[in-house]
This record gives structure tokens, C-alpha cells and sequence, in this order.
């Protein structure tokens, strides 16, 4: 007998937030015995029937989970697939089976990701309820005043509404450019790009160095390592999970 939705064991088996896991049902990424389900899925049996995700076959928990910083270069799109085919960050692992990106960052940015098959682990890295602190190192155009940065702490408004205020501090400032360090634990489309805009701050350069418990570290650009124990249990249980 069918138990389960098919979009909620996808979930549960670490594919993708569930939300995402349900676009992949309807844009014909999952088959359920040879056979694509309807858009807005079905009941499946797992122990009886064999689901594949782009060809592949998926099983459920109990399989070593895998979890790898990537530090992504600017002009990678931090998505698994690109319609206009631009590189993706996939496409610097090696074996990228069953891995997705955790949250995401803008083209022209650079830094820390996490790529990963865990489910539960990036659905509270990304849901806002959990508020997981990211820093970037931002180095914007000429010098920043105490005016600028009062402003950012404060949070300035934007078209799509208020933003909190930010966690900043000024690392090197100098006629040409500053650098400062960036707190930030809303996710907004390209939030402190236009939060420094609206200071009148122009970003020169966005690198994330931190999401949680993870540093970037010494990790060279366009590679990628996998998390020791001891990072995937501190990063787990910083948003709670055992």
C-alpha cells in the first residue's frame, strides 16, 4: 500500500527542503518505478518501489551523510542546474551525487557554501525562523564615514521594507577602499549590496567567509573539502538538530 508523499520523502531523505523537493516532482526530475509522477506528486511505498532523481537512485536515511565546504568564485551560479548553462557550483566537485547547495550566493559574489544531501540540516541553515549568522568580508569604493556605518548598523529601509540592523566591523578603511566585516542573518536577493547602495556605499567586492558554526578558512578558491566530524556535529547542533 502507498504511505508516504512522495515530495515529503524526498524531504526526508535529505534530497531538499521540502518546498524544493516538490519543484523537482513537477519539473520531471524524480521517476517512481520507471514512471514520472504528476506534477504535484503521489503516494509512494519506499519498500517497494524504486525512485530515481535525475536517473539516480535514492535511498533513505541511514547512509553516510556527505557535507562539503566549497569556496565559490565569482561567475559559478550557486544553483545545481542553470537553464542558460553557466557553471554551477556542482560542477566543481568531483562526485556531486545527491548533493544540492545550501542557501545561495549572488553571481558576482564570492566565498563559503555548503553543499550537502542532509534535508533537515539545510532547511534551518536558509529558514529565517532559525536566524544562522552569516559574516562576509565587503570592500566597498573610497572611505566609508562613521555617518555610513551608523547607518548600516541601524538597518536602512529598502524597497521590500526594513532591514535589521547589522553586526559591522570596519577591518581597513582608506581613501581608495574599505573593508569591513559583515554580520548578517536575514537573506535577502543581494541584501548587503543594496544596503550598502542605500548608504550610498558602492560594493567593490562580497566574500562570505562564515555560515554558522563554518569558516572558510584557507580554502582555496574554487575548491572544495569535505567537514570533518567535529564541524558537522558543531554546525548541526547550532541549529539544533542532534
Amino acid at each position: 500500500m502507498p504511505s508516504e508523499r512522495l515530495g515529503r520523502w524526498l524531504a526526508r531523505s535529505g534530497v531538499a527542503s521540502r518546498r524544493e523537493a516538490d519543484r523537482m516532482v513537477a519539473a520531471g526530475r524524480v521517476t517512481v518505478d520507471g514512471e514520472v509522477p504528476p506534477p504535484h506528486g503521489r503516494l509512494i511505498d519506499p519498500e517497494r518501489e524504486e525512485v530515481l532523481l535525475d536517473g539516480q537512485p535514492l535511498t533513505h536515511r541511514g547512509v553516510q551523510r556527505r557535507y562539503l565546504a566549497l569556496n565559490k568564485p565569482v561567475g559559478v551560479v550557486s544553483t545545481a542546474r542553470d537553464p542558460g548553462g553557466r557553471p554551477t557550483v556542482l560542477d566543481l566537485v568531483d562526485d556531486r551525487r545527491g548533493l544540492f547547495p545550501v542557501g545561495r550566493l549572488d553571481l558576482d559574489s564570492r566565498g563559503l557554501m555548503l553543499l550537502t544531501d542532509d534535508g533537515d540540516l539545510a532547511l534551518r541553515l536558509t529558514h529565517p525562523r532559525y536566524q544562522v549568522a552569516k559574516s562576509y568580508r565587503v570592500t566597498v569604493k573610497g572611505l566609508v564615514s562613521r555617518e555610513q556605518l551608523m547607518a548600516l548598523r541601524l538597518g536602512p529601509i529598502l524597497v521590500d521594507g526594513p532591514t535589521n540592523p547589522l553586526e559591522i566591523r570596519l577591518l581597513r578603511g582608506g581613501p581608495r577602499r574599505s573593508v569591513m566585516l559583515i554580520q548578517l542573518a536575514e537573506g535577502r536577493q543581494r541584501q548587503i549590496r543594496r544596503m550598502c547602495a542605500a548608504v550610498g556605499a558602492k560594493v567593490e567586492d562580497l566574500e562570505r567567509v562564515s555560515i554558522g558554526e563554518l569558516r572558510l578558512g584557507t580554502l582555496t578558491e574554487g575548491q572544495a573539502r569535505e567537514l570533518s566530524g567535529g564541524e558537522v556535529r558543531r554546525l548541526r547542533a547550532s541549529v539544533g538538530l542532534a
